[in-house]
Protein backbone atom coordinates (compact mmCIF):
# COMPACT_ATOMS: atom_id res chain seq x y z
CA UNK A 1 0.00 0.00 0.00
CA UNK A 2 1.53 3.37 -1.08
CA UNK A 3 0.36 5.58 1.82
CA UNK A 4 -3.21 6.84 2.26
CA UNK A 5 -4.93 6.82 -1.13
CA UNK A 6 -8.31 7.71 -2.65
CA UNK A 7 -9.03 10.71 -0.39
CA UNK A 8 -9.59 13.14 -3.22
CA UNK A 9 -11.77 10.91 -5.36
CA UNK A 10 -13.20 8.56 -2.77
CA UNK A 11 -12.11 5.59 -4.89
CA UNK A 12 -10.64 2.44 -3.18
CA UNK A 13 -7.35 2.63 -5.04
CA UNK A 14 -5.67 -0.08 -2.91
CA UNK A 15 -8.29 -2.66 -3.87
CA UNK A 16 -8.14 -1.73 -7.55
CA UNK A 17 -4.32 -1.88 -7.68
CA UNK A 18 -4.23 -5.16 -5.72
CA UNK A 19 -6.75 -6.73 -8.11
CA UNK A 20 -4.88 -5.55 -11.21
CA UNK A 21 -1.50 -6.73 -9.78
CA UNK A 22 -2.94 -10.14 -8.83
CA UNK A 23 -4.47 -10.55 -12.28
CA UNK A 24 -1.09 -9.85 -13.83
CA UNK A 25 0.92 -12.02 -11.42
CA UNK A 26 -1.32 -15.08 -10.95
CA UNK A 27 -0.93 -16.87 -14.32
CA UNK A 28 2.87 -16.72 -14.38
CA UNK A 29 3.20 -17.51 -10.64
CA UNK A 30 0.90 -20.52 -11.02
CA UNK A 31 2.90 -21.72 -14.04
CA UNK A 32 6.19 -21.44 -12.14
CA UNK A 33 4.67 -23.16 -9.09
CA UNK A 34 3.47 -26.11 -11.17
CA UNK A 35 6.84 -26.40 -12.88
CA UNK A 36 8.70 -26.18 -9.55
CA UNK A 37 6.51 -28.86 -7.95
CA UNK A 38 6.90 -31.21 -10.91
CA UNK A 39 10.66 -30.64 -11.09
CA UNK A 40 11.18 -31.06 -7.35
CA UNK A 41 9.11 -34.25 -7.33
CA UNK A 42 11.12 -35.74 -10.19
CA UNK A 43 14.42 -34.64 -8.65
CA UNK A 44 13.51 -36.29 -5.33
CA UNK A 45 12.35 -39.43 -7.14
CA UNK A 46 15.61 -39.72 -9.07
CA UNK A 47 17.50 -39.27 -5.78
CA UNK A 48 15.56 -42.16 -4.22
CA UNK A 49 16.22 -44.33 -7.26
CA UNK A 50 19.91 -43.48 -7.26
CA UNK A 51 20.19 -44.30 -3.55
CA UNK A 52 18.55 -47.72 -4.02
CA UNK A 53 20.74 -48.37 -7.06
CA UNK A 54 23.88 -47.44 -5.09
CA UNK A 55 22.91 -49.88 -2.33
CA UNK A 56 22.33 -52.58 -4.93
CA UNK A 57 25.70 -51.88 -6.55
CA UNK A 58 27.40 -52.18 -3.15
CA UNK A 59 25.82 -55.60 -2.62
CA UNK A 60 26.89 -56.62 -6.14
CA UNK A 61 30.49 -55.61 -5.42
CA UNK A 62 30.52 -57.52 -2.13
CA UNK A 63 29.32 -60.73 -3.81
CA UNK A 64 31.82 -60.29 -6.63
CA UNK A 65 34.74 -60.52 -4.18
CA UNK A 66 36.70 -63.71 -4.94
CA UNK A 67 38.20 -63.72 -1.44
CA UNK A 68 34.71 -64.36 -0.09
CA UNK A 69 34.83 -67.77 -1.72
CA UNK A 70 38.44 -68.33 -0.69
CA UNK A 71 37.76 -67.80 3.01
CA UNK A 72 37.86 -70.81 5.25
CA UNK A 73 36.25 -71.16 8.65
CA UNK A 74 37.17 -73.23 11.66
CA UNK A 75 34.39 -73.82 14.17
CA UNK A 76 34.56 -75.39 17.59
CA UNK A 77 31.78 -77.44 19.14
CA UNK A 78 32.66 -75.92 22.53
CA UNK A 79 33.95 -72.35 22.44
CA UNK A 80 34.19 -72.41 26.24
CA UNK A 81 37.20 -74.72 25.87
CA UNK A 82 38.60 -73.82 22.45
CA UNK A 83 38.11 -71.36 19.61
CA UNK A 84 39.58 -71.71 16.14
CA UNK A 85 40.26 -69.74 12.96
CA UNK A 86 41.60 -70.72 9.54
CA UNK A 87 43.39 -69.04 6.66
CA UNK A 88 42.24 -69.37 3.05
CA UNK A 89 44.77 -72.16 2.46
CA UNK A 90 43.40 -74.44 5.18
CA UNK A 91 42.19 -77.83 3.98
CA UNK A 92 38.69 -78.96 4.94
CA UNK A 93 38.57 -81.50 7.71
CA UNK A 94 37.06 -82.57 11.01
CA UNK A 95 39.22 -83.02 14.11
CA UNK A 96 38.61 -84.39 17.61
CA UNK A 97 40.43 -82.23 20.17
CA UNK A 98 40.97 -82.83 23.89
CA UNK A 99 42.49 -80.09 26.08
CA UNK A 100 44.31 -81.72 28.99
CA UNK A 101 46.19 -78.71 30.39
CA UNK A 102 46.60 -75.05 29.56
CA UNK A 103 49.99 -73.42 29.20
CA UNK A 104 50.75 -71.21 32.17
CA UNK A 105 53.36 -68.70 33.30
CA UNK A 106 55.55 -68.82 36.36
CA UNK A 107 54.72 -67.41 39.79
CA UNK A 108 57.56 -67.46 42.32
CA UNK A 109 58.12 -66.09 45.82
CA UNK A 110 61.10 -65.06 47.91
CA UNK A 111 61.69 -66.45 51.36
CA UNK A 112 60.08 -64.53 54.20
CA UNK A 113 61.63 -61.10 54.71
CA UNK A 114 61.54 -59.05 57.88
CA UNK A 115 59.58 -55.81 57.79
CA UNK A 116 62.80 -53.86 58.47
CA UNK A 117 64.33 -54.95 55.13
CA UNK A 118 66.27 -52.31 53.21
CA UNK A 119 68.74 -52.49 50.37
CA UNK A 120 72.38 -51.65 51.02
CA UNK A 121 73.93 -48.28 51.76
CA UNK A 122 74.93 -48.12 48.11
CA UNK A 123 72.88 -48.87 45.05
CA UNK A 124 72.69 -52.59 44.42
CA UNK A 125 71.75 -54.64 41.37
CA UNK A 126 69.19 -57.38 41.16
CA UNK A 127 68.88 -59.61 38.08
CA UNK A 128 65.69 -61.21 36.82
CA UNK A 129 65.42 -63.73 33.99
CA UNK A 130 63.13 -66.44 32.64
CA UNK A 131 64.66 -69.89 32.79
CA UNK A 132 68.26 -70.86 33.36
CA UNK A 133 69.24 -69.94 29.80
CA UNK A 134 67.22 -66.74 29.67
CA UNK A 135 68.63 -63.25 29.24
CA UNK A 136 68.92 -61.34 32.52
CA UNK A 137 67.44 -57.94 33.08
CA UNK A 138 69.57 -56.02 35.58
CA UNK A 139 67.79 -53.49 37.78
CA UNK A 140 69.65 -51.01 39.94
CA UNK A 141 67.90 -50.58 43.29
CA UNK A 142 68.49 -47.26 45.04
CA UNK A 143 70.40 -47.31 48.32
CA UNK A 144 68.30 -47.78 51.45
CA UNK A 145 65.15 -48.85 49.57
CA UNK A 146 62.54 -50.64 51.67
CA UNK A 147 60.56 -53.58 50.29
CA UNK A 148 57.76 -51.41 48.84
CA UNK A 149 60.22 -49.11 47.09
CA UNK A 150 62.16 -52.12 45.80
CA UNK A 151 58.93 -53.58 44.42
CA UNK A 152 58.08 -50.32 42.64
CA UNK A 153 61.54 -50.08 41.05
CA UNK A 154 61.31 -53.68 39.89
CA UNK A 155 57.88 -53.14 38.32
CA UNK A 156 59.03 -50.01 36.49
CA UNK A 157 61.94 -51.91 34.95
CA UNK A 158 60.14 -55.21 34.23
CA UNK A 159 56.78 -53.98 32.89
CA UNK A 160 57.84 -54.51 29.26
CA UNK A 161 59.12 -58.01 30.10
CA UNK A 162 55.67 -59.25 31.17
CA UNK A 163 56.88 -59.68 34.74
CA UNK A 164 55.35 -57.99 37.76
CA UNK A 165 56.18 -58.00 41.47
CA UNK A 166 53.93 -57.66 44.49
CA UNK A 167 54.13 -58.07 48.25
CA UNK A 168 52.27 -60.69 50.32
CA UNK A 169 52.48 -60.16 54.10
CA UNK A 170 51.76 -62.40 57.08
CA UNK A 171 49.79 -60.30 59.62
CA UNK A 172 50.76 -62.64 62.50
CA UNK A 173 54.53 -62.20 62.08
CA UNK A 174 54.86 -59.01 60.08
CA UNK A 175 57.09 -60.85 57.62
CA UNK A 176 56.55 -60.52 53.90
CA UNK A 177 57.36 -62.28 50.66
CA UNK A 178 58.04 -60.64 47.31
CA UNK A 179 56.02 -62.52 44.66
CA UNK A 180 56.97 -62.38 40.95
CA UNK A 181 54.42 -63.26 38.27
CA UNK A 182 55.26 -63.80 34.60
CA UNK A 183 52.87 -63.82 31.65
CA UNK A 184 55.33 -65.84 29.54
CA UNK A 185 54.00 -69.38 29.29
CA UNK A 186 55.77 -72.64 28.51
CA UNK A 187 58.13 -75.04 30.22
CA UNK A 188 61.56 -73.63 31.08
CA UNK A 189 60.28 -70.07 31.58
CA UNK A 190 60.23 -69.95 35.38
CA UNK A 191 61.29 -66.64 36.95
CA UNK A 192 64.77 -66.68 38.50
CA UNK A 193 65.91 -63.79 40.72
CA UNK A 194 69.44 -63.16 41.99
CA UNK A 195 71.05 -60.24 43.76
CA UNK A 196 74.09 -59.26 45.77
CA UNK A 197 74.44 -57.71 49.19
CA UNK A 198 71.19 -57.12 51.01
CA UNK A 199 69.33 -57.98 47.81
CA UNK A 200 70.57 -61.56 48.12
CA UNK A 201 67.62 -62.02 50.48
CA UNK A 202 65.41 -61.78 47.40
CA UNK A 203 67.12 -64.60 45.51
CA UNK A 204 64.75 -67.15 43.97
CA UNK A 205 65.61 -70.36 42.20
CA UNK A 206 62.55 -70.62 40.01
CA UNK A 207 63.07 -74.34 39.46
CA UNK A 208 62.63 -75.28 43.13
CA UNK A 209 59.21 -75.68 44.74
CA UNK A 210 58.20 -73.31 47.50
CA UNK A 211 58.26 -74.94 50.95
CA UNK A 212 55.24 -74.27 53.11
CA UNK A 213 57.12 -75.24 56.28
CA UNK A 214 60.59 -73.83 55.66
CA UNK A 215 60.17 -70.07 55.36
CA UNK A 216 63.89 -69.67 54.82
CA UNK A 217 63.53 -71.17 51.36
CA UNK A 218 62.20 -69.57 48.20
CA UNK A 219 60.78 -71.16 45.08
CA UNK A 220 57.92 -71.43 42.68
CA UNK A 221 54.23 -71.21 43.54
CA UNK A 222 53.19 -72.12 40.00
CA UNK A 223 55.54 -73.56 37.39
CA UNK A 224 55.63 -72.35 33.84
CA UNK A 225 54.35 -75.33 31.84
CA UNK A 226 53.40 -76.20 28.30
CA UNK A 227 49.84 -76.76 27.21
CA UNK A 228 48.96 -80.39 26.64
CA UNK A 229 46.24 -81.35 24.19
CA UNK A 230 45.44 -84.07 21.73
CA UNK A 231 44.22 -84.03 18.13
CA UNK A 232 42.54 -87.22 17.03
CA UNK A 233 44.19 -89.00 19.98
CA UNK A 234 47.72 -87.73 19.29
CA UNK A 235 49.21 -86.08 22.40
CA UNK A 236 50.75 -82.67 21.59
CA UNK A 237 52.37 -79.86 23.57
CA UNK A 238 52.64 -76.11 23.04
CA UNK A 239 54.43 -73.38 24.98
CA UNK A 240 51.48 -71.09 24.24
CA UNK A 241 47.72 -71.45 24.45
CA UNK A 242 47.58 -70.00 20.95
CA UNK A 243 48.52 -72.96 18.74
CA UNK A 244 49.17 -72.12 15.10
CA UNK A 245 51.09 -75.11 13.76
CA UNK A 246 49.28 -78.21 14.95
CA UNK A 247 46.89 -78.19 11.96
CA UNK A 248 48.29 -76.41 8.87
CA UNK A 249 46.77 -72.91 8.34
CA UNK A 250 44.53 -73.32 11.42
CA UNK A 251 44.99 -71.46 14.72
CA UNK A 252 43.62 -73.02 17.88
CA UNK A 253 43.04 -70.86 20.96
CA UNK A 254 43.00 -73.08 24.06
CA UNK A 255 40.62 -71.58 26.61
CA UNK A 256 39.93 -74.21 29.25
CA UNK A 257 40.51 -77.87 30.05
CA UNK A 258 37.93 -80.22 28.58
CA UNK A 259 36.20 -82.91 30.59
CA UNK A 260 37.92 -86.27 30.67
CA UNK A 261 37.06 -88.45 27.68
CA UNK A 262 34.85 -85.69 26.27
CA UNK A 263 36.73 -84.24 23.30
CA UNK A 264 35.33 -81.36 21.30
CA UNK A 265 35.10 -81.18 17.52
CA UNK A 266 36.83 -78.65 15.25
CA UNK A 267 35.35 -78.37 11.77
CA UNK A 268 37.42 -76.69 9.02
CA UNK A 269 35.71 -75.85 5.76
CA UNK A 270 34.48 -73.21 3.32
CA UNK A 271 32.85 -70.04 4.63
CA UNK A 272 29.37 -71.10 3.57
CA UNK A 273 27.72 -68.84 6.16
CA UNK A 274 29.52 -65.75 4.86
CA UNK A 275 28.64 -66.56 1.24
CA UNK A 276 24.99 -67.24 2.12
CA UNK A 277 24.78 -63.96 4.04
CA UNK A 278 26.13 -61.97 1.08
CA UNK A 279 23.73 -63.69 -1.32
CA UNK A 280 20.84 -62.70 0.94
CA UNK A 281 22.11 -59.12 1.10
CA UNK A 282 22.22 -59.06 -2.71
CA UNK A 283 18.63 -60.30 -2.95
CA UNK A 284 17.46 -57.77 -0.34
CA UNK A 285 19.17 -54.90 -2.19
CA UNK A 286 17.64 -56.00 -5.50
CA UNK A 287 14.18 -56.23 -3.93
CA UNK A 288 14.59 -52.74 -2.48
CA UNK A 289 15.52 -51.45 -5.95
CA UNK A 290 12.39 -53.07 -7.43
CA UNK A 291 10.15 -51.79 -4.61
CA UNK A 292 11.54 -48.26 -5.01
CA UNK A 293 11.09 -48.25 -8.79
CA UNK A 294 7.54 -49.65 -8.45
CA UNK A 295 6.65 -46.90 -6.01
CA UNK A 296 8.13 -44.18 -8.22
CA UNK A 297 6.43 -45.37 -11.42
CA UNK A 298 2.96 -46.28 -10.13
CA UNK A 299 -0.41 -44.53 -10.17
CA UNK A 300 -2.41 -45.48 -7.12
CA UNK A 301 -5.87 -44.75 -5.71
CA UNK A 302 -7.34 -41.26 -5.61
CA UNK A 303 -6.02 -39.02 -2.83
CA UNK A 304 -7.91 -36.77 -0.44
CA UNK A 305 -8.07 -33.97 -3.00
CA UNK A 306 -9.73 -36.21 -5.58
CA UNK A 307 -6.55 -36.52 -7.67
CA UNK A 308 -4.76 -39.84 -8.31
CA UNK A 309 -1.45 -40.27 -6.50
CA UNK A 310 1.15 -40.43 -9.25
CA UNK A 311 4.76 -41.57 -8.72
CA UNK A 312 7.50 -39.10 -9.57
CA UNK A 313 8.87 -41.21 -12.45
CA UNK A 314 5.69 -42.52 -14.10
CA UNK A 315 6.48 -43.39 -17.72
CA UNK A 316 10.17 -42.56 -17.24
CA UNK A 317 12.35 -44.28 -19.83
CA UNK A 318 15.44 -44.32 -17.59
CA UNK A 319 13.72 -46.59 -15.06
CA UNK A 320 12.51 -48.93 -17.78
CA UNK A 321 15.96 -49.14 -19.38
CA UNK A 322 17.68 -49.72 -16.04
CA UNK A 323 15.36 -52.51 -14.88
CA UNK A 324 15.32 -54.13 -18.30
CA UNK A 325 19.13 -54.24 -18.34
CA UNK A 326 19.30 -55.74 -14.83
CA UNK A 327 16.60 -58.36 -15.46
CA UNK A 328 18.22 -59.47 -18.69
CA UNK A 329 21.41 -60.30 -16.76
CA UNK A 330 19.54 -62.09 -13.97
CA UNK A 331 17.93 -64.56 -16.37
CA UNK A 332 20.96 -64.99 -18.61
CA UNK A 333 22.50 -68.45 -17.94
CA UNK A 334 26.21 -68.89 -17.35
CA UNK A 335 28.22 -71.13 -19.60
CA UNK A 336 29.56 -73.32 -16.79
CA UNK A 337 28.56 -76.68 -15.43
CA UNK A 338 26.72 -77.01 -12.14
CA UNK A 339 25.16 -73.67 -11.15
CA UNK A 340 23.97 -71.96 -14.34
CA UNK A 341 21.07 -69.74 -13.22
CA UNK A 342 19.80 -68.28 -9.95
CA UNK A 343 17.00 -70.83 -9.86
CA UNK A 344 19.63 -73.56 -9.38
CA UNK A 345 20.22 -72.02 -5.96
CA UNK A 346 16.53 -71.63 -5.13
CA UNK A 347 16.38 -67.93 -6.09
CA UNK A 348 13.30 -67.22 -8.22
CA UNK A 349 11.38 -64.18 -9.49
CA UNK A 350 7.95 -63.40 -8.02
CA UNK A 351 4.93 -61.80 -9.71
CA UNK A 352 5.83 -58.35 -8.39
CA UNK A 353 9.33 -58.60 -9.88
CA UNK A 354 11.15 -59.24 -6.59
CA UNK A 355 13.32 -62.27 -5.84
CA UNK A 356 12.51 -64.97 -3.29
CA UNK A 357 14.93 -67.48 -1.73
CA UNK A 358 14.28 -71.13 -0.99
CA UNK A 359 16.62 -71.38 2.01
CA UNK A 360 16.91 -75.17 1.93
CA UNK A 361 17.79 -75.23 -1.75
CA UNK A 362 20.28 -72.39 -1.32
CA UNK A 363 21.94 -74.23 1.58
CA UNK A 364 22.23 -77.41 -0.49
CA UNK A 365 23.74 -75.51 -3.43
CA UNK A 366 26.28 -73.58 -1.36
CA UNK A 367 27.40 -76.54 0.73
CA UNK A 368 27.35 -79.08 -2.07
CA UNK A 369 28.55 -77.01 -5.02
CA UNK A 370 30.60 -74.26 -3.37
CA UNK A 371 33.14 -73.72 -6.17
CA UNK A 372 30.44 -73.57 -8.85
CA UNK A 373 28.52 -71.00 -6.83
CA UNK A 374 31.68 -68.92 -6.60
CA UNK A 375 32.43 -69.03 -10.33
CA UNK A 376 28.76 -68.24 -11.11
CA UNK A 377 28.86 -64.99 -9.13
CA UNK A 378 32.48 -63.84 -9.52
CA UNK A 379 35.01 -63.26 -12.28
CA UNK A 380 34.99 -61.18 -15.44
CA UNK A 381 32.03 -63.08 -16.89
CA UNK A 382 30.30 -63.81 -13.57
CA UNK A 383 26.80 -62.53 -12.86
CA UNK A 384 27.99 -59.75 -10.54
CA UNK A 385 30.46 -58.36 -13.09
CA UNK A 386 27.76 -58.37 -15.78
CA UNK A 387 25.28 -56.66 -13.46
CA UNK A 388 27.82 -54.04 -12.44
CA UNK A 389 28.57 -53.28 -16.08
CA UNK A 390 24.86 -52.97 -16.92
CA UNK A 391 24.15 -50.44 -14.14
CA UNK A 392 27.41 -48.52 -14.16
CA UNK A 393 26.23 -46.14 -16.89
CA UNK A 394 23.29 -45.15 -14.71
CA UNK A 395 24.99 -44.90 -11.32
CA UNK A 396 28.50 -43.60 -12.01
CA UNK A 397 29.58 -39.99 -11.60
CA UNK A 398 28.40 -38.18 -14.70
CA UNK A 399 26.09 -41.07 -15.56
CA UNK A 400 22.48 -40.98 -16.72
CA UNK A 401 20.91 -40.34 -13.33
CA UNK A 402 23.40 -37.69 -12.29
CA UNK A 403 23.06 -35.87 -15.59
CA UNK A 404 19.29 -35.83 -15.26
CA UNK A 405 19.47 -34.59 -11.68
CA UNK A 406 21.91 -31.86 -12.73
CA UNK A 407 19.47 -30.82 -15.47
CA UNK A 408 16.58 -30.68 -13.00
CA UNK A 409 18.69 -28.67 -10.56
CA UNK A 410 19.42 -26.23 -13.37
CA UNK A 411 15.67 -25.98 -14.03
CA UNK A 412 15.02 -25.22 -10.35
CA UNK A 413 17.68 -22.51 -10.43
CA UNK A 414 16.07 -21.05 -13.54
CA UNK A 415 12.66 -21.07 -11.83
CA UNK A 416 14.13 -19.11 -8.93
CA UNK A 417 15.54 -16.56 -11.39
CA UNK A 418 12.15 -16.27 -13.13
CA UNK A 419 10.46 -15.73 -9.75
CA UNK A 420 12.83 -12.91 -8.98
CA UNK A 421 12.20 -11.36 -12.40
CA UNK A 422 8.44 -11.69 -11.92
CA UNK A 423 8.63 -10.08 -8.48
CA UNK A 424 10.58 -7.12 -9.87
CA UNK A 425 8.10 -6.70 -12.72
CA UNK A 426 5.13 -6.84 -10.34
CA UNK A 427 6.76 -4.31 -8.01
CA UNK A 428 7.31 -1.97 -10.97
CA UNK A 429 3.72 -2.47 -12.15
CA UNK A 430 2.37 -1.76 -8.66
CA UNK A 431 4.47 1.39 -8.40
CA UNK A 432 3.27 2.59 -11.83
CA UNK A 433 -0.40 1.88 -11.08
CA UNK A 434 -0.25 3.69 -7.74
CA UNK A 435 1.42 6.65 -9.48
CA UNK A 436 -1.31 6.80 -12.14
CA UNK A 437 -4.21 6.36 -9.76
CA UNK A 438 -2.80 8.85 -7.27
CA UNK A 439 -2.37 11.39 -10.09
CA UNK A 440 -6.00 10.80 -11.09
CA UNK A 441 -7.04 11.11 -7.44
CA UNK A 442 -5.20 14.43 -7.13
CA UNK A 443 -6.83 15.73 -10.33
CA UNK A 444 -10.30 14.71 -9.19
CA UNK A 445 -9.62 16.40 -5.83
CA UNK A 446 -8.59 19.60 -7.61
CA UNK A 447 -11.68 19.54 -9.85
CA UNK A 448 -13.89 19.02 -6.83
CA UNK A 449 -12.28 21.96 -5.09
CA UNK A 450 -12.75 24.14 -8.20
CA UNK A 451 -16.37 23.10 -8.41
CA UNK A 452 -16.88 23.99 -4.77
CA UNK A 453 -15.37 27.45 -5.22
CA UNK A 454 -17.50 28.13 -8.32
CA UNK A 455 -20.61 27.06 -6.48
CA UNK A 456 -19.76 29.38 -3.61
CA UNK A 457 -19.04 32.28 -5.96
CA UNK A 458 -22.26 31.79 -7.92
CA UNK A 459 -24.18 31.50 -4.67
CA UNK A 460 -23.06 34.97 -3.63
CA UNK A 461 -24.38 36.66 -6.80
CA UNK A 462 -27.64 38.75 -6.48
CA UNK A 463 -30.73 36.88 -7.59
CA UNK A 464 -28.98 33.47 -7.65
CA UNK A 465 -31.25 30.78 -6.39
CA UNK A 466 -29.58 27.49 -5.34
CA UNK A 467 -31.36 24.39 -6.50
CA UNK A 468 -31.84 21.65 -3.89
CA UNK A 469 -32.14 18.94 -6.51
Amino acid sequence: MAGVTGIGSGIDIDSIVSAMVAAEQAPKAAQLSRLETATTTKFSALGSLKSALSEFQTAVAALNDKSLFENRTATSSSTNSLTASASKNALPGTYSVQVNRLASGSKVATASIDSTFTSGALAETISVKLGASGTSTDISISAGSDLSSTRDQLNAALKDQGISANIVSDPSTGESRLVFTSTTTGAGNDVIVSGAGNLAELNINGTAPLSNTDTASAGYITRAVDAEFSIDGLILHSSSNSVSNAIPEVTLELVAKTSADAPLTVQVGEDTAGVTNNIKKFVDAYNKLIATSNQLTSVVSVGDDGQPLVGGLVGDSSVRNLLSSVRNQLVSPSGQEGIRVLADMGITTQKDGTLAIDSDKLKTAVEGNFDSVGSFFTGDVGLMARLDKSIDGFSKSGGVLEQRMDGLQSTLSNIDAQKETLNRRIEALQTRLYSQFNAMDTLVSQLNQTSDRLTQSLGSLPGFVKSDS
